[in-house]
């Protein structure tokens, strides 16, 4: 038992290093809020593009949600930081495992939407044209607000599930949670700074998974 305190909770050893790892902690949590908001709102554009159904925009979105949920998140954030400065783009460590994780739950969350646009009757659609509605009126006011209540569940487990991968980011240098942590049990020799990276960890993604459970119980469409 003392091992154990000692190897994995030394909190005296990482005390001077609680800075760094609070800085590490921030970025992790901006990460995961942009990673949300951005993914989601991707997905929910492509998948509102799709009702268009025009064939070619529906084959590019198509491939790219196929492209983007085949591809390991390492790989594309790999991809995206070290393959775009070639071709004369250049993006920080930061903004590319945003981007990359991003594109991918755009990826997930468009296949998710359009799976509950495709689950609602026909019938919707035809009563809300009937009425004089326009079809973006129908979209929006009658479409888009079921669909988003039938997709919750799926949506937020997937969005958990992808935001944990901000901890890839340290394959390209991002000072995030891990990363610091990691970097802190090297130089003094003990696990500890790994358990309190962990715990933050926890702080994050606990509350965040208590909110999507309480949002999928009062908006979620009840089966």
């Amino acid at each position: 038992m003392e091992k154990i305190l000692f190897y994995f909770f030394n909190f005296e050893l990482v005390g001077p290093y609680l800075p760094q790892i609070l800085q590490g902690f921030l970025l992790t949590l901006e990460m995961g809020v942009l990673t949300v908001v951005c993914g989601t709102a991707l997905g929910l554009a492509l998948a509102l593009a799709r009702c268009w159904g025009r064939r070619p925009i529906d084959l590019l979105i198509i491939f790219y949600a196929d492209f983007f949920r085949a591809v390991p998140q390492l790989a594309i954030i790999v991809l995206i930081f070290f393959a775009l400065p070639p071709m004369g783009v250049m993006i920080d460590p930061v903004p590319s495992t945003v981007l990359a994780l991003s594109l991918v739950l755009g990826a997930f969350a468009e296949e998710i939407f359009w799976g509950a646009f495709c689950a609602l009757p026909l019938g919707q659609w035809e009563a809300a044209r009937a009425t004089g509605m326009s079809f973006g009126s129908t979209l929006a006011y009658v479409i888009v607000p079921q669909a988003v209540r039938l997709a919750l569940p799926q949506l937020t487990n997937r969005a958990i599930g992808i935001t944990k991968g901000t901890s890839l980011g340290s394959v390209i240098a991002v000072p995030e949670l891990l990363n610091v942590s990691s970097s802190i049990q090297s130089s003094i020799a003990n696990p500890t700074a790994l358990t309190v990276g962990a715990l933050l960890f926890c702080t994050i993604f606990l509350p965040f998974v208590w909110l999507t459970r309480w949002v999928e119980a009062h908006y979620a469409v009840k089966r």
